[in-house]
């Protein structure tokens, strides 16, 4: 693994734990381990990749510690609704940039951000693309893949409103 994935694979286990996800202990070690590996350099890094079993309950604050030391910290605004979208929107960039996949990510976007938004327009089509894609049986006249591949255009143009590049 090289440098700017294990950066990546931090930053993105950072940004999990800030939206407030369960992000287990063996987790943040192995991302450690694999950033010492990949000649990352951060104080408390060596202490985090070199946590024993009996240690695990460490890692979360030395995990904390190295986000900082490195400049990765995630901040999710205070507002729940304004959580809600961020959260909207970093999955949908996941899912366009092939980290997780379509059917998913749509279906985490429709339980974690639309349902507490209470539907709204803006994540309307990725909604009825993830109760399609959560239904879809192998004898449907449309394939999983044209579905999914609906699913990224939707998650494209939601992130082009956020950015103002809609026209």
């Amino acid at each position: 693994m090289g440098r700017g994935e294990a950066m990546g694979r931090l930053r993105l286990l950072a940004e999990e734990r800030a939206f407030g996800w369960h992000v287990g202990s063996d987790r943040l070690i192995q991302a450690g381990l694999d950033a010492l590996l990949a000649d990352v350099a951060s104080p408390s890094l060596a202490s985090l990749a070199g946590l024993g079993v009996r240690e695990e309950h460490l890692a979360g604050e030395l995990f904390d510690d190295v986000v900082g030391e490195l400049g990765l910290g995630f901040e999710v605004p205070g507002d729940p609704g304004a959580a809600r979208w961020a959260l909207a929107h970093w999955l949908a960039g996941r899912m366009v940039d092939g980290e997780l996949s379509p059917g998913h990510g749509a279906g985490l976007i429709w339980t974690e951000a639309a349902l507490a938004l209470d539907h709204p327009e803006g994540l309307r089509e990725i909604v009825e693309y993830a109760t399609l894609l959560d239904g879809w049986d192998e004898n449907w006249s449309i394939p999983r893949e044209r579905l999914e591949e609906e699913v990224l255009d939707a998650a494209r143009e939601l992130l082009k409103r956020r950015d103002g590049l809609a026209s």
